[in-house]
């Protein structure tokens, strides 16, 4: 996805070129799928963005992102495919999953209930902001300001599948918490830069990091 869109291009055409990215990623296998099954699978995602305004990319924020769950794809295989953004494509090194999550940890996440986050093997997150306004924030302090605002956080699934899509989205000194995935604890996940590669970590509920914001999104919508 090009760092600035020159036109607001049709919803249809983005869902079908972040279709087609994820193919070329390899999705498909990691779903244990073909690319047709795979294709077909997503396919109802595109007559779904038949109904959404024409938009484009702004700073800091993305219209229309195509997530696929953990239902198909497990994000300890989808991180590695991570890369940052580059003024001429992907640069640095693979996405890492930080050591601090323990083997396994990822599953322990589970969406927030309000988030109403589709019962689908692949949906649609509408208007996507990082959220860096809430960088130096607590992000306990930053949910309510989100929910007032009639928008909800992001979970793992959707921290990747944005930065899978929209790269440019996480900066130096610009990445984001995903406080709509939550365990037991006070963890929160979050998306960051270190060594020249995305990785997935968590911080704690209560500590403010100057680098990471609270990312949200308008909208989450589901084929059919």
């Amino acid at each position: 996805m090009e760092e600035s869109r020159q036109r607001e291009d049709p919803p249809i055409a983005i869902v079908e070129e972040q279709i087609d990215r994820l193919v070329e990623l390899g999705y498909p296998g990691l779903a244990g799928r073909s690319e047709e099954s795979f294709r077909a699978l997503l396919a109802p995602l595109t007559s779904a963005a038949a109904d959404l305004p024409q938009d484009a990319d702004r700073d800091g924020r993305t219209p229309y992102v195509v997530v696929v769950t953990r239902a198909l794809v497990d994000p300890y295989d989808t991180v590695p495919l991570l890369r940052l953004h580059g003024p001429n494509g992907p640069v640095g090194k693979p996405g890492v999953v930080d050591r601090n999550h323990a083997d396994g940890d990822l599953a322990t996440y589970h969406p927030l209930e309000e988030l109403a986050v589709p019962a689908a093997p692949a949906y649609l997150l509408v208007d996507v902001e990082r959220g860096e306004e809430f960088c130096g924030v607590r992000p306990e302090d930053a949910l309510p300001v989100i929910r007032s605002r009639g928008r909800t956080p992001l979970t793992i699934d959707e921290g990747i599948a944005v930065v899978t899509h929209a790269p440019q989205l996480l900066e130096k000194n610009k990445c984001f918490m995903l406080s709509g995935s939550r365990r037991h604890d006070r963890r929160v996940p979050a998306l960051w830069i270190s060594d020249r590669a995305p990785k997935l970590g968590w911080c704690w509920d209560g500590n403010p990091h100057t680098w990471l914001g609270v990312a949200s999104a308008g909208a989450r919508m589901a084929a059919g």
